[in-house]
């Protein structure tokens, strides 16, 4: 039943994906020339993702302490990442913010043509190249009042555990005087594990939303310290990672 329900729900997601992109593509054509940061288009992206998961009854979505986001706010938005799952999750806050993602992504028809539609952030990883563009692309965004959402894990997790966090996140929040919004999404591992399309039964996935940290709460720290002071306080409100945060020397 679960493979049964997998299939379909591909075959909606790629049937769907047509008439969305189209529709996207129509907002971004009519709210080009006053929506230069593209809000509109991006909430439209939010309400496409959340469309699949309201209609999988295998998945039951909790939102905590939504209220410490404050909308009106930049910030630079890290999280933990379970699995491609949690991307359709963190959609549905329907707040603003530009993804950084790898640039695989951005070349699936359609999903990834809406992305370079909202000019969400490709890339490449291990080109150090592409890491300095992806960063100079994120401080363009971060100064227009965009917030920029990074998985500092790099890669979904296998287990839940978190891997080691990369810098770039932290060095952006340092070097822009941003402050970091720590968003934790549980659950969605075993909701949906990685290198797997198939649904593997009911599951509840909670996406806890953690008090931001603020530029002067970080000022004293080097940006290794603050990468770990930002894991640790993940790991702490995660179910089942056992406290298993990487030591400090795996600080990437």
């Amino acid at each position: 039943m679960n493979r049964l329900f997998s299939f379909f729900l591909l075959l909606f997601i790629a049937v769907s994906s047509i008439i969305l992109f189209a529709v996207a593509a129509c907002i971004w054509l009519a709210t080009f020339p006053f929506d230069k940061r593209r809000r509109l288009l991006h909430l439209f992206a939010c309400f496409w993702a959340s469309i699949y998961v309201w209609m999988t009854p295998y998945w039951r979505v909790q939102v905590v302490d939504r209220r410490l986001i404050d909308p009106s706010r930049t910030y630079v938005i890290v999280s933990n990442h379970q699995s491609l799952l949690d991307i359709l999750v963190a959609f549905g806050l329907f707040i603003h913010f530009k993804w950084v993602s790898k640039i695989e992504i951005f070349r699936v028809p359609l999903i990834g043509w809406n992305m370079h539609l909202n000019d969400y952030v490709p890339l490449v990883r291990g080109d150090a190249q592409s890491v300095a563009q992806m960063k100079a692309h994120c401080i363009r965004h971060l100064r227009e009042g965009s917030s920029v959402y990074l998985f500092p894990e790099g890669t979904r997790s296998v287990d839940g555990r978190l891997k080691p966090f990369k810098l770039g996140a932290f060095e952006l929040a340092k070097a822009l005087q941003v402050p970091i919004l720590p968003l934790v999404i549980d659950g969605t591992t075993r909701a949906l594990p990685k290198k797997s399309l198939v649904l593997t039964g009911r599951h509840e996935i909670t996406l806890r939303v953690l008090p931001a940290i603020e530029p002067e709460d970080f000022a004293s720290l080097d940006v290794r310290a603050l990468a770990r002071r930002v894991q640790r306080l993940i790991a702490n409100h995660l179910v089942g990672d056992e406290q298993q945060v990487a030591r400090d020397s795996q600080v990437t």
